[in-house]
């Protein structure tokens, strides 16, 4: 077996079947399987998960838990049931677009023993509108990519991604308390070679409400990218600390920021505070400044910053275009 599409699936009646058949599409010249993890949906996607397995029987196998395992869960019991060389990850509402992308990975990876990881920009859509509204990675060129591009942000679409298969023997525990899983996978195989990059859109991801990563709050994800970078930098033996905290330094500034929009003061100097704390910030001080005087005296916040902004309002000081 060559390749294996993990697939994990919860409640997405209105999207699994379009993403088994961006699978069954494909053009290759090896064997694959789709493994799909069904997490006991309260929707009909069990049924139709059920049909396709009846229909395609020589390419997809489905585990069926008796209860709700979660989504980390899931996926990790989904993981252990493949026997490709390679794993390509979809989930039930993503898709993919092009019928030789998985040949294209599989030939990148069969060409590059030094990478452990392939990927390439996905289109993201709007669930009510199915044309592309922005591209992640946005503007991407890196060929080859590292360990240490990869702790600092995660760049990696989840539904683009194909790896290696069995590159560390088991996920750590603190792999299973973290907010999102994509991120946390791909440090652990990234520790074992580097990453590379195809630039073309092969793959769509879905942004909609009942989606676990794009449903949920902006505070919520800084908080859970948050805890993600300790847990990584606590895995990693520090070995990229500074980096690191670089960022957990930006992420708490942004935090303060929507905490601030939000009106959430307390708070807002909290996240401040511990941006302010961090071993570095790629923060201006200036902008730190800024919103300090914003949340610790209004007055001279609208005093010395309202009346600028004032001014550039008024076109005085303000550059002709």
């Amino acid at each position: 077996m060559k390749v294996s599409i993990l697939t994990i699936t919860y409640n997405h009646e209105n999207f699994i079947a379009k993403a088994l058949d961006s699978v069954l599409m494909q053009t290759v010249n090896f064997d694959y399987e789709i493994v799909i993890g069904e997490d006991c949906s309260t929707d009909g996607t069990r049924d139709i998960v059920l049909a396709y397995r009846d229909k395609h029987p020589d390419k997809i196998r489905l585990l069926l838990p008796d209860k709700n395992l979660g989504m980390h869960r899931n996926f990790v019991e989904t993981y252990r049931a493949c026997r490709g060389e390679y794993v390509a990850l979809l989930e039930g509402d993503d898709y993919w677009s092009r019928p030789y992308k998985l040949q294209k990975q599989a030939d990148f990876l069969d060409a590059n023993l030094r990478c452990s990881i392939c990927f390439h920009p996905v289109d993201i859509v709007k669930s009510d509108d199915p044309l592309p509204f922005s591209v992640f990675p946005a503007g991407f060129s890196r060929a080859i990519s590292t360990l240490e591009d990869l702790v600092q942000e995660n760049f990696i679409p989840n539904c683009s991604t194909v790896f290696r298969r069995g590159l560390f023997h088991d996920f750590p525990e603190w792999f299973f308390s973290l907010g999102q899983g994509d991120w946390p996978l791909h440090v652990l195989n990234a520790q074992h070679g580097d990453i590379g990059f195809l630039d073309e859109r092969m793959a769509v991801y879905r942004v909609h409400q009942g989606g676990v990563w794009s449903g949920t709050k902006v505070t919520r994800r800084l908080e859970a990218i948050i805890s993600a970078y300790r847990t990584i930098n606590h895995h990693l033996d520090y070995r990229f600390d500074r980096l690191i905290q670089l960022r957990i330094a930006r992420c708490y500034y942004d935090l303060s920021v929507c905490r601030e929009r939000l009106g959430e003061v307390e708070e807002a100097k909290g996240n401040l505070r511990k941006s302010l704390r961090a071993f570095f910030s790629t923060v201006p001080a200036r902008d730190h400044a800024k919103l300090a005087l914003k949340l610790y005296s209004p007055f001279w916040y609208r005093i010395l910053v309202g009346r600028s902004i004032e001014r550039v309002g008024n076109g005085r000081g303000a550059t002709n275009g």
